[in-house]
């Protein structure tokens, strides 16, 4: 008796483990991948601008060969604020959104969804020739690739043919995690 209840007990783990690892069928979603790291450089940037003023006026005395008064340094105050607003307006209108398809138990869709504001764009100094060019080569860009994969563990490999791509599966199964290059990571929410 002790050996059937021991025997049903690890069938039934099994079946878990196989039931947490069938992925098809699931979508894993994330409106912009990117929203935390823009957030993260920008509390930098914001931290580091009394640094960027401080460059700006060593730069000025190097160049003139005297310290700037307090007109010049209140443009130069002026230059590095606005430039500042100019990037974190940027940012704020580039998301880049993220979709895993699960298709099959082998098979998988990945779509990303890149966009830039126009007027974050404007906001930011680009010229219309520049906005553009970079609406025309998002246009362009890709959107979706179809992907093999492998589940090993919690592991997930995605393979389009050129390269590998490694996710990571919550224990719960609705969170995969990635890392976007080598420093910024990422988390897609399942939605189905």
């Amino acid at each position: 008796m002790k050996r059937m209840l021991i025997l049903v007990v690890v069938a039934m783990m099994t079946m878990m483990t196989v039931n947490a690892q069938s992925l098809a069928g699931h979508t894993y979603y994330n409106a912009n991948i990117l929203a935390g790291e823009m957030n993260k450089k920008m509390k930098e940037v914001d931290q580091k601008i009394p640094e960027i003023k401080a460059e700006k006026y060593a730069k000025f005395e190097k160049q003139k060969g005297r310290k700037p008064t307090a007109a010049e340094k209140a443009k130069l105050d002026k230059e590095v604020n606005d430039a500042v607003a100019q990037a974190k307006t940027l940012a704020k209108g580039a998301s880049t959104a993220i979709t895993v398809e699960f298709k099959t138990e082998k098979n998988a869709v990945m779509k990303a969804d890149m966009k830039i504001s126009d007027d974050a764009m404007k906001a930011a100094g680009i010229g219309w020739l520049k906005r553009k060019a970079m609406k025309a080569a998002l246009a362009v860009a890709p959107s979706s690739s179809k992907v093999t994969y492998v589940v090993k563990g919690d592991l997930i490999i995605l393979d389009d043919g050129e390269e590998k791509d490694t996710l990571r599966l919550s224990s719960d199964g609705k969170n995969l995690y990635g890392k976007f290059e080598k420093d910024v990571s990422f988390k897609l929410t399942r939605t189905k």
